[in-house]
């Protein structure tokens, strides 16, 4: 009788392999096939062709499965498989050439070593479902181990990772720990590296006082549902910093533009004009959280401070106090403790209030008809469980703003838009965000001009780096017939926020500023920057009809006009003037005369 092979499959027993996974999967496939399907699929495609099949087939791996926009791998080697995974993640932005920050094309990966079984074309097993789930929890650009893998190639390869921690994965028996491959790591390991190609070097130069981005921090918390935790966790750090007045601190809109992108601190440093980089991530499980964060000097890439926060959910505002006090006294150890207590911000004490701010803001910044109605709702259930939270009054009485502005609504209910202004101004006496939108709300729907300086004043007075309330401030001295500060206040907006993706807002508000002071070729350039972003942003076409007028270019006028009666076929010199609460009757029975030479009827 012949003796059994161990190694070969038994009767009813299936061959399994000891291999290296790696599972890729694209960032936003859905987003970028629905903005250019046959675009996308050709990127997709040259990127197969020219570097992800040749970085395959070059450190030894196999196609095991496609899936359009994912790709499971099998490697002979651990080193292969995370070699190839640098390499794709390396070159991609290379490959994929200039493209707008929300048109990038990216990967996450996940890597793993196990058994798995081979079925035909298709491979099974824990192996196999583990790479999968550390692809989910991997930063778009980035690469996410089990320690396995971590444990080899961090001695073979002398890459560096940073815990994650031990993650509960879905259908996976048992905890995982998982890494990530610092991004640095990515970058200088081999000899490729991405260009400065995005902006040329120095773009922005320095400012007069220490200056400071936050970026977006990585979402580890294994649910895409979870993003708006992590991103409230910056709101609040960006704000704790901005309030520091020796500080030069980048607003929001304009750090986030960086999300999902492979960090580059020196490139993020030049664009953004600023010395510091803070970057990080959020993890939440159940009741915990983690927070990591690092300030990085952007030009040398110099590590000047690193922490971790673990915690309640409970505790949550402790921790953002101790990451805000810890970035500061790493930029200037000098600071006294009196001053380190004013960057911090007491939102509120109730989590579930926080947690509807939080899905409200993420709503709120999404720009649309649904969301902003939808933010409006979360607003206000973040105040009915703490009447004394006072952002969300001021943000909910920016959503009538904006339901006004775009045309979403037409008939509002005033003693609600009164009653959240008045409880913004009254709560949140120290709030510069409630302030500045109570102050902007009440303008328009009140025409109280005056009082709505004051109360964006009062903002500016307590966060003088708040780009919004500097926006708000360049719309409400328009409104006062003061184009001239108006334009100098929207010029601070611009620099604070410099890469803020909805700088239509502040460009409209210029047009509007220069059409007051009687500029009105500025006006019509300015109102076309903002067209090019929001082709159908109504306050720009406002300004692009009027300017056009009074300057005798009637097909441009016409042009203007016939676009703004596809979003309002009633549109009529009466509703237009209702957008604006002039102090001064010339400015108002100027822009009269401009919409009668455009055509636009009476009433």
């Amino acid at each position: 009788m012949a003796a059994t092979d161990p190694a070969q499959p038994q009767d009813g027993q299936r061959r399994r392999l000891l291999i290296a996974v790696l599972y890729a999967d694209m960032v936003g496939y859905s987003r970028l096939i629905g903005w250019d399907d046959v675009g996308t699929l050709e990127r997709l495609k040259t990127l197969r062709h020219n570097l992800i099949d040749p970085a395959i087939a070059e450190h030894g791996g196999r196609i095991v499965q496609t899936g359009g926009d994912s790709l499971l791998l099998v490697f002979d080697s651990i080193d292969g498989a995370v070699r190839c995974a640098v390499k794709v993640q390396q070159q991609v932005p290379i490959h994929d050439g200039d493209q707008p920050r929300d048109r990038v094309i990216r990967f996450r990966i996940g890597i793993n070593i196990g058994d798995a079984i081979p079925d035909e074309a298709d491979l099974h097993g824990d192996a196999v479902n583990v790479a999968q789930r550390l692809q989910a929890v991997s930063p778009p650009g980035g690469i996410c181990v089990s320690r396995s893998v971590r444990d080899h190639v961090h001695g073979s390869l002398g890459l560096t990772f940073d815990e994650i921690g031990l993650l509960n994965l879905k259908n996976i028996a048992g905890p995982i720990e998982a890494f990530v491959l610092r991004a640095d790591a990515v970058n200088e390991f081999g000899s490729i590296k991405r260009p400065l190609t995005d902006h040329p070097p120095n773009l922005l130069p320095l400012p007069d006082k220490p200056s400071i981005a936050v970026l977006p921090f990585q979402n580890m918390s294994g649910d895409p549902e979870q993003a708006y935790f992590a991103e409230g966790m910056v709101d609040e750090i960006v704000t704790g910093l901005s309030r520091i007045r020796w500080l030069f601190v980048i607003a929001r809109t304009s750090s986030f533009t960086y999300k999902g992108q492979a960090v580059d601190v020196k490139q993020i440093g030049r664009e953004l004009g600023v010395r510091y980089i803070v970057e990080g991530s959020v993890r939440k499980s159940g009741n915990r959280v983690r927070v990591t964060g690092q300030l990085i000097e952007a030009e040398s890439g110099h590590h000047l401070w690193a922490d971790r926060f673990d915690g309640h959910l409970g505790d949550i505002f402790e921790l953002q106090d101790q990451l805000v006090a810890r970035v500061v006294g790493a930029i200037a150890p000098q600071l006294e403790k009196a001053e380190i207590e004013r960057a911090k911000r007491d939102l509120t004490n109730d989590p579930a209030a926080y947690d509807f701010y939080l899905r409200g803001l993420a709503r709120w910044n999404r720009w649309s008809s649904a969301n902003n109605a939808a933010a409006l709702q979360l607003f206000r259930a973040a105040i009915d469980k703490d009447p004394e939270f006072a952002t969300p009054y001021g943000l909910a009485a920016s959503c009538y703003l904006f339901a006004k502005a775009n045309g979403w609504q037409i008939e509002f209910d005033r003693p609600e838009i009164s009653r959240l202004t008045e409880c913004a101004v009254e709560v949140g006496s120290d709030d510069a965000v409630a302030l500045c939108w109570a102050g902007h709300v009440r303008a328009v729907f009140f025409n109280e001009v005056d009082r709505g300086l004051l109360l964006i004043s009062r903002a500016l007075e307590l966060d003088v780096n708040l780009a919004v309330a500097w926006q708000r401030a360049g719309w409400v001295r328009g409104y006062a017939g003061d184009p001239d500060g108006a334009i100098e206040s929207l010029n601070k907006a611009m620099r604070l926020d410099p890469l803020d993706p909805r700088v239509f807002l502040t460009q409209s508000a210029m047009a509007f500023a220069h059409f007051v002071a009687e500029r009105d070729q500025e006006a019509a350039d300015w109102a076309a920057l903002a067209l090019r972003t929001k082709p159908k942003w109504m306050p720009a076409l406002r300004v692009a009809i009027a300017s056009s007028a009074m300057q005798g270019r009637t097909e441009e006028a016409k042009a203007a006009l016939q676009a703004y009666v596809k979003v309002d076929p009633n549109v009529s010199i009466h509703k237009i003037c209702e957008q604006y609460p002039f102090r001064h009757q010339r400015d108002q029975q100027r822009l009269v005369r401009a919409l009668r030479r455009a055509g636009v009827r009476e009433a």
